[in-house]
């Protein structure tokens, strides 16, 4: 992000320390005790004692709010820590008053909660004409974020998506008084991507048409791919047994990259740019990408994102994977590698602890 310099986290072992498969469930449970065990204790005993706190999650989109929240749920384990995510919270009630029962409960949550210009029929009407949160009126999405916390008692919420606009940052810095949420406390979650990480995600995105699970054909590869002789071009097959090694394939648009969601992008980072001033209130860092000539200083090379390039081997017909060190230039235009998220986790839950004083 232009003009704003997030710290940097020394997390390299020491030397002969294990190296881990970072797409494991597994090795990334030994990962984070590894790298993280002390913290992560901390954090598990200071939710065992029923204390909870409210992290607002702040990128700009598609920078891996929602995958670094639920790296928090997994590395802690639990039913202790909860995803809310504002656009989930809008779909998911859109989904539901088709069921009579859901309208009813939903119904009588606003009739006691809401306060705005809208009636309650009026509120059926907008949400059942809109789909996306940016729509809705930031009255109508407290009082939503309101009844989806009001679901999970004595659950420490990750709050993804709010503020959406330059209107909603008041609201968010006393965001858990208006909604009543305890006394916990409540830390800003800053997430540093830049923008040709983003584009490349988009672009070399792909999902297996089954189980709907995403990979990048660039820097998220599976483990087997295939050779299109037709159309004279690689691909990849899903790894979900399930799936029979199903053909993954782009999403429709994404080969535009950023371009339909330049503007979101721009006013994510002007949000993000008024938040970083304000004072009194504690604030984490969360930089994806580090400067290529200072990343074997401060994490392991395991923990880099690599970049995959394929090769068909024509005597046997099968494509083999290759990887290789991945470098972009950051919006600062400096030669930078990206980190996967693991790593970024591993520095996520270290100031978790700072930020609760544990």
């Amino acid at each position: 992000m232009k003009g704003v310099n997030f710290p940097i986290f020394n997390i390299k072992s020491g030397e002969g320390s294990r190296k881990f498969n970072l797409s494991s469930p597994a090795e990334r449970k030994e990962y984070f005790a590894q790298k993280a065990g002390p913290e992560i204790e901390k954090i598990r005993k200071y939710l065992a004692e029923g204390k909870t706190f409210v992290g607002f999650l702040l990128g700009k989109k598609n920078s891996g709010k929602g995958t670094y929240s639920k790296l928090i749920m997994e590395a802690v384990g639990g039913d202790k820590i909860g995803h809310v995510s504002i656009g989930d919270i809008v779909r998911d009630v859109h989904g539901s008053l088709s069921d009579p029962a859901k309208k009813k409960e939903l119904g009588e949550f606003l009739s006691k909660n809401y306060r705005g210009f809208h009636t309650l029929e009026e509120i059926d009407d907008l949400i059942e004409g809109r789909s996306q949160s940016t729509l809705v009126s930031t009255e109508l999405i407290i009082a939503l974020l309101k009844y989806e916390i009001s679901k999970r008692p004595r659950q420490a919420i990750f709050i993804d998506g709010f503020p959406r606009g330059l209107d909603q940052i008041a609201y968010s810095m006393f965001l858990k008084d208006v909604l009543g949420y305890r006394n916990d406390p409540d830390f800003l979650v800053f997430i540093d991507l830049p923008t040709t990480i983003i584009e490349a995600r988009i672009k070399t995105r792909v999902i297996c048409p089954i189980c709907k699970v995403p990979r990048s054909t660039k820097l998220m590869a599976t483990s087997e791919a295939g050779y299109d002789a037709e159309k004279k071009e690689f691909y990849l097959m899903c790894d979900n047994p399930e799936c029979n090694k199903a053909r993954m394939v782009p999403k429709e648009g994404d080969s535009l990259g950023i371009e339909p969601i330049r503007d979101r992008l721009e006013l994510d980072e002007k949000i993000i740019k008024q938040l970083l001033d304000v004072s009194g209130w504690s604030k984490i860092y969360l930089r994806n990408a580090l400067p290529a000539d200072k990343a074997s200083e401060v994490v392991d090379d395991y923990e880099i994102t690599p970049m995959y390039d394929y090769e068909l081997d024509e005597a046997s017909g099968k494509v083999k994977i290759k990887e290789s060190v991945w470098t972009v230039a950051d919006d600062e235009g400096v030669t930078s590698c990206s980190l996967l998220p693991p790593p970024v986790v591993v520095t996520f839950l270290k100031q978790i602890v700072q930020a609760l004083g544990l």
